[in-house]
């Protein structure tokens, strides 16, 4: 049986981690979390497939694609977040389990980012821990994408 599949989608600006703000978002790189999440992934008996875009329709296209290939979504929409009722809707069709993922602890920054149009359609949501929220998130992911598996 093949490994379940988690789409790891990140929205605006998340391509610029490590030169972007680095007091916020630190210095790791999309590029490195990408590659903690692969490896990870192969040791949770997943399979990961990582994208960002700064466009908000190709999110809303990756997550219909997800529909019918993935398990699961780890999704870190940025400023999307508090904006895309079109996004919020796209999780919602895509009919899986979601996480939303943010790098800093949106509740501890300005007060238009407590606003989430993702969090009441998730399953969880882990804000704060900068790359590591990532791992947590594939963690967690692991235990509901194979649930009933074993």
């Amino acid at each position: 049986m093949a490994e379940p599949l988690v789409m790891v989608l990140n929205g605006p600006n998340l391509n610029m981690l490590g030169k972007r703000e680095p007091a916020i978002y630190g210095a790791t790189t999309l590029a490195d979390i990408e590659a903690m999440l692969a490896d990870a992934a192969s040791t949770l008996g997943l399979a990961v497939d990582c994208r960002q875009s700064n466009h908000e329709g190709e999110l809303v296209s990756w997550c219909h694609e997800a529909r019918d290939r993935a398990a699961g979504l780890i999704v870190n929409a940025a400023a999307y977040t508090h904006t895309s009722v079109a996004l919020r809707d796209a999780v919602i069709a895509a009919e899986l389990p979601m996480i939303e993922v943010h790098l800093s602890n949106v509740y501890a920054r300005e007060p238009f980012r407590h606003k989430s149009f993702l969090s009441d359609v998730a399953v969880g949501v882990i804000c704060g821990f900068g790359a590591r929220g990532y791992r947590l998130a594939l963690e967690a992911m692991a235990e509901i994408a194979t649930a009933g598996r074993e």
